[in-house]
């Protein structure tokens, strides 16, 4: 017996792994609705992070907890969504799916700190600076197998990840 199709993917990745992007774009894809992550975090927690200091987990757990609430809305109304979410650590993926499971799927942006700090360091008007990148790769604890994450490199173009994460999805 195969596992349902998901009711909400997590776009996760590193600050400037293409999370918005991706997200907004695979939302559009498949119709269903898109939130950012970002858009989750008190001022607090925005003020620090411009200011070029990590957030510790104390500052996250508001924002994972109200993230994991927006996704447990879409799923009780049977609906589809997609957030753009850092999910750095296996306890924030926890969070996220905890009282749905098998209805939550992590799709993991995966590249190197090259990569994407070239791409922070061209981005403009985003609130967290590139000094920051180093903290959020220490961080990472990338999705094991038993989460079932769909991993894809962002070495390519935003059109082609989405479309390698949609025929994943289809697999």
């Amino acid at each position: 017996m195969t596992a349902p199709p998901p009711s909400v993917l997590v776009v996760m990745g590193v600050s400037g792994s293409g999370k918005s992007t991706i997200a907004g774009m695979l939302a559009e894809r498949l119709g269903w609705e898109f939130r950012d992550g970002d858009g989750f975090h008190p001022p607090a927690n925005v003020a620090k992070m411009a200011s070029g200091q990590p957030l510790t987990d104390t500052d996250r757990w508001p924002w994972l907890e109200a993230i994991a609430a927006w996704i447990g809305e879409t799923v009780a109304e049977g609906g589809h969504g997609i957030v753009a979410c850092s999910a750095l650590k296996r306890a924030y993926r926890d969070i996220l799916a905890r009282d749905h499971r098998g209805r939550v799927r992590f799709v993991f942006l995966q590249g190197s700190k090259e990569l994407i700090g070239a791409r922070i360091g061209s981005r403009h008007g985003h609130f967290m600076p590139p000094a920051l990148l180093d903290s959020q790769f220490a961080a990472l604890e990338p999705p094991s197998a038993e989460e079932r994450p769909i991993t894809v490199s962002v070495d390519a173009t935003p059109a082609a990840i989405v479309d390698e994460i949609v025929r994943r999805l289809a697999a």
